[in-house]
C-alpha cells in the first residue's frame, strides 16, 4: 500500500511543480501588491493638488464622456488626501462587431482636485509587461496564468489551476503519511524508496516508540550530502509547515473553482445564505448587461437603506457588474478600503434594470457555514491575521516554491540511479529500492 501512494505522490507532484512553482513565487510577491504598486507608480497614485475634491460620480461621468467606448464599473466614493481617484472601467459593445471595443486599458486615475488625467493601464496586461502593470500582471499569473479566451471562455486558467489546487490538497495527507514510519523496515542494506539514507533504514523490532521513529523525519541534517539535504528540506518542511499548506491548497481550490464546484458542495452540506451573484446565471463576456439605473441613482438608494440599517459607516464605493446586472454599494471609511481582514465591506446590492434590493452582505456575519466561505480569501491572502499573516503567507509562497523544486530534484536523482542500473544490465523499477551516490 506504502508503495501505492508513493507513486501517487510523486505523480501528483510531477504534475503539479510547474503550477505551484509559479503560484508560489508569485503569492510571495502579491502579498504586497497594494505597497508595491504605490512604490512603483507613485505618479498614478500621489497627488499634490490642493483644494477641494470633486464628486467622483462626476469625474467617472466626465471619464465617460472623454471615452465612449468604455463604461466606469467601480467607483470610489471617498479619496484620501494626496491620493488619486481610481476608476475601474469596462469596455462597451462595438455595435459594429457585436463584440466588445478593446480600449487598451481597464483603469484610469485622475486628480480628484483638478479632475485631470493622470494615466490609465491595462490591470493584468500579459504584454508588455511595465513598472504600472508589472504587479497585477504577477496577481493575474497567480491566479489564471493568463490563459486566453477561447470559445467564448476566458476562465480556462481559472479552472485548470483550480484542478491543481485539488490535486494539491489531496497530495497533503498522502505526503503526511509517507512521512509515517513503516511498521516493517526492508532489511537492504542500500537505501529504501522513501529516503535513500542507511538511517532511515534501521530495522525497527518495536523496541522504539511511535515518536522515536518519525522524529527522524522532522529534522534536517544540514550537513549531508546535497541529495540528504533536499530530502530533509521537502520531508520536515513540509512537516513543520503542513497546517499552512493545507488551508493554501484548500482555499485556492475553493476560490477558483467557487461557483462550479465549491458552492454547489457546501450548499448541499451547510445552510447557506447565497449572495445576489449565486441567484443569478452570468451573462456572456460579449453580452454584458447596459444598466438603467445611474450610479448616483443607486447610491442615493443604499445611502436610505443603510440609514435604516442603523449602519455608521459612510458609502465608500460603488460598482457595477455587467455579467450579472448587478450593483453593489459597499460602506466604510476611507483608511478600510481594503476590507475587514479581507473579508470585504458590509455591501448592499441592486437590480441595475429597476434598483429592487436585493440583499446584503455583512463581514464576518451570517451562519457558520457563510462565516466558513467569507474566510476563504482572508486565510488564503493571510489577511485574517493582519500584517503578520501576510509576512507568513509570503514566506510560504517561497516554502512551495522550494518544496516543488526540491521534490523533482528527489524524482530526478532517483531516476538517474536506476537509469545507471539498467545500463548495467540490472533489472529495476519504481517499486525497487535504489541507491542513489552521493558526493
Amino acid at each position: 500500500m506504502r508503495v501505492f501512494w508513493t507513486i501517487v505522490h510523486r505523480w501528483i507532484g510531477l504534475v503539479t511543480a510547474v503550477f505551484l512553482f509559479l503560484t508560489g513565487i508569485t503569492g510571495a510577491v502579491i502579498s504586497w501588491d497594494h505597497e508595491l504598486d504605490e512604490l512603483l507608480n507613485p505618479h498614478l497614485v500621489e497627488t499634490h493638488s490642493s483644494g477641494p475634491i470633486q464628486s467622483p460620480l462626476l469625474l467617472a461621468q466626465q471619464v465617460e464622456e472623454r471615452y465612449p467606448e468604455i463604461a466606469v464599473q467601480f467607483i470610489p466614493l471617498m479619496v484620501e488626501t494626496g491620493k488619486s481617484l481610481e476608476l475601474g472601467v469596462d469596455a462597451r459593445v462595438d455595435p459594429v462587431t457585436n463584440r466588445l471595443f478593446e480600449p487598451g486599458f481597464n483603469q484610469i486615475f485622475i486628480d480628484p482636485v483638478s479632475g485631470d488625467e493622470l494615466g490609465k493601464r491595462e490591470w493584468g496586461a500579459v504584454w508588455p509587461i511595465s513598472k504600472e502593470t508589472f504587479v497585477s500582471f504577477l496577481y493575474k499569473l497567480h491566479f489564471s496564468l493568463h490563459l486566453p479566451e477561447m470559445w467564448g471562455i476566458d476562465r480556462w486558467g481559472i479552472w485548470l489551476l483550480g484542478i491543481i489546487a485539488i490535486l494539491w490538497t489531496f497530495d497533503c495527507f498522502v505526503g503526511a503519511y509517507l512521512t509515517l514510519p513503516a511498521r516493517k523496515r526492508s532489511q537492504h542494506k542500500a537505501a529504501d524508496w522513501r529516503s535513500n539514507d542507511a538511517s532511515d533504514t534501521e530495522e525497527t523490532s518495536g523496541t522504539k516508540s511511535f515518536w522515536q521513529r518519525w522524529k527522524p523525519a522532522w529534522k534536517i541534517r544540514t550537513n549531508a550530502s546535497t541529495y540528504k539535504l533536499n530530502f530533509d528540506l521537502h520531508r520536515a518542511i513540509s512537516l513543520w509547515t503542513w497546517g499552512i499548506l493545507f488551508i493554501v491548497a484548500f482555499t485556492a481550490f475553493s476560490m477558483n473553482l467557487y461557483r462550479e464546484v465549491f458552492f454547489p458542495i457546501m450548499n448541499n452540506f451547510s445552510q447557506l445564505t447565497p449572495t445576489p451573484f449565486e441567484s443569478r446565471e452570468p451573462r456572456s463576456k460579449h453580452e454584458p448587461i447596459t444598466p438603467v439605473l445611474t450610479f448616483a441613482e443607486t447610491v442615493a438608494i443604499a445611502e436610505e437603506d443603510a440609514k435604516e440599517k442603523g449602519w455608521q459607516e459612510p458609502a465608500g464605493a460603488i460598482f457595477y457588474s455587467q455579467e450579472f446586472g448587478i450593483y453593489g454599494v459597499q460602506f466604510h471609511y476611507p483608511e478600510a478600503d481594503h476590507g475587514t481582514g479581507g473579508a470585504g465591506h458590509k455591501s448592499l446590492f441592486y437590480d441595475g434594470m429597476n434598483g429592487q434590493y436585493l440583499g446584503e452582505v455583512l463581514p464576518w456575519k451570517g451562519t457558520a457555514a457563510d462565516i466558513f466561505l467569507q474566510a476563504q480569501f482572508p486565510l488564503h491572502s493571510g489577511r485574517i491575521l493582519g500584517l503578520p499573516g501576510r509576512i507568513l503567507i509570503s514566506l510560504m509562497g517561497l516554502v512551495v516554491a522550494m518544496l516543488s523544486v526540491t521534490g523533482v530534484y528527489i524524482w530526478w536523482k532517483k531516476r538517474a540511479a536506476r537509469n545507471k542500473l539498467s545500463a548495467r544490465g540490472v533489472p529495476s523499477s519504481d517499486n525497487q529500492p535504489v541507491k542513489i551516490e552521493v558526493h
